[in-house]
């Protein structure tokens, strides 16, 4: 009873930690990219008379959007892709005052910026745009407005709450919109791509997106990787560490039962003995019984641990649309575990019954 709940309790704790993770690695990645793909170019400083005129950038070539995305969601380990991201920027004037508009595909933009939060709605046509807090305050504009830029009128739909980004200066609108006004047909500045890691390294995503997409600029955000990573490596070396120390407790009574069944048993021991039963036979039928005794707890306790899981992680909460998912080689694996480890915690037992003398045991009757 006691190894069927430790086994259970490690299942159960093992099967939420690998929903949990990957329910909190595609929480994660909603908010933000976390490989960015550019064209490359060059920089030149400018100077003259001793007075820099600051960096310009030369040979830039605009990434097509539909072979970019289609390159990206071509790799091997395109499964582990959750969005792709294009975006187009262009500057205009709105009266007096330059701004950015940055044209967005709303569906595939939405899934990485998850924390954006407005005080309208996010637009449902071409034509409706949002607007960044500043960019707003600096224009004197407001949900509900009309603005006119590239000789085009949008509607505001929303204006974005502050989010200490770049986001706040800029004017979102429709990427395909954006392409039409400006005569920039299938162009892109640049696409972020949120990517799931925990299945694999995120150079194995980039090296294969540059081998896609040769002659970009493919920058991996290892800050970004790293801290959503450690978070999730967290939750897992603590499921680690429970279980670890529930195996052991488990284990250790396993060995104190064993341990007392050989003291009640000195007489049955004592007449196998007589009867000219080994050390070594002694020694392997309390070792058969203490693997007998694992495997089926293990069995037992699979069972009782992977329906366990399912009311763990609706207390939790923290797993929509997922669930655990039955495999028949960790049921083998678990069982076969669980029996090395029972007989281990019962060889001390085990060597100590058949150490005892025939005439010690028969005393006793």
């Amino acid at each position: 009873m006691v190894f069927t709940l430790g086994v259970m309790s490690i299942v159960a704790l093992y099967q939420v930690s690998l929903v949990i993770g990957s329910s909190m690695e595609k929480k994660l990645s909603t908010y933000g990219a976390n490989i960015l793909i550019s064209p490359s170019n060059e920089t030149l400083s400018v100077s003259y008379g001793g007075f820099h005129l600051g960096d310009m950038l030369y040979n830039v070539e605009p990434l097509s959007e539909k072979h970019t995305v289609s390159a990206v969601k071509s790799i091997e380990l395109k499964e582990r892709i959750s969005s792709v991201a294009p975006k187009l920027v262009a500057t205009t004037k709105i009266g007096d005052t330059a701004v950015a508009v940055v044209g967005v595909r709303w569906e595939n933009e939405l899934p990485i910026k998850s924390y954006w939060a407005t005080n309208g709605e996010f637009p449902s046509s071409p034509d409706e745009i949002v607007i960044g807090s500043k960019a707003a305050e600096n224009l004197g504009i407001h949900t509900g407005d009309t603005v006119n830029f590239f000789g085009s009128p949008f509607r505001v739909s929303a204006v974005l709450y502050p989010t200490g980004g770049d986001d706040d200066n800029v004017i979102l609108t429709d990427l395909g919109a954006l392409q039409t006004i400006t005569n920039r047909q299938d162009e892109v500045s640049f696409l972020e791509v949120a990517a799931l890691c925990s299945g694999c390294p995120i150079d194995d995503i980039v090296a294969q997106i540059r081998k896609q997409l040769p002659g970009t600029d493919i920058k991996a955000l290892s800050n970004v990787v790293n801290q959503r990573m450690a978070s999730i490596t967290f939750v897992q070396r603590l499921v680690l560490s429970i279980s670890l120390v529930i195996l052991v407790t488990a284990a250790t009574m396993v060995g104190l039962s064993m341990l007392s069944a050989v003291n009640e048993r000195k007489k049955d021991i004592g007449l196998l003995r007589s009867l000219g039963y080994s050390k070594g036979r002694v020694f392997f039928i309390f070792c058969l019984e203490a693997g007998f005794i694992g495997i089926l707890s293990g069995i037992i306790g699979y069972f009782s641990g992977f329906a366990a899981s399912f009311k763990a992680l609706s207390l939790l909460a923290m797993a929509e649309g997922a669930s655990p998912v039955f495999d028949f080689n960790h049921l083998l694996i678990t069982c076969s575990i669980i029996g090395v480890i029972t007989v281990l915690a019962a060889s001390y037992p085990a060597w100590k019954g058949a150490s005892i003398e025939p005439s010690q045991a028969l005393m006793a009757l």
